[in-house]
């Protein structure tokens, strides 16, 4: 697990309101399956990685009739911040997963691209 990021959030929610903002096609997976009427969707990967960085945790996974979707437990508690790009309830199989399957269903580099947005954007409000 990588080491935890001084936390700019005080709870998962609060990081969703930033890196909403900076989800976009070239950060999705695959690159372009993303509408900005749809912002979450196919970002559960990376984000779970991201909430990971910031609060710790474990990274889970569920299937679904899209593929495998990716969220975090903190604490016992399940954060799934990319959950609105579901049209309908999805199974949550609670599939002990982990940064490397995460990011193998993304790459090192829209993770690094999306991190460094992310930063921006904190920085810049």
């Amino acid at each position: 697990m990588t080491s935890l990021k001084p936390s700019k959030f005080a709870t998962p929610i609060e990081l969703y309101r930033v890196i909403s903002r900076v989800w976009s096609a070239d950060t999705s997976s695959p690159t372009g399956a993303w509408s900005p009427s749809n912002p979450a969707q196919n970002h559960c990967s990376i984000t779970a990685l991201v909430v990971q960085d910031y609060f710790g945790g474990e990274i889970l996974c569920t299937r679904t009739t899209g593929g495998t979707h990716f969220y975090n437990v903190i604490d016992g508690k399940k954060w799934d911040i990319t959950v609105s790009q579901f049209n309908e309830p999805i199974p949550y199989d609670d599939a002990v997963s982990s940064r490397e399957s995460a990011l193998a269903d993304t790459s090192p580099e829209k993770y690094a691209l999306l991190t460094s947005r992310l930063e921006a954007e904190i920085d810049r409000v």
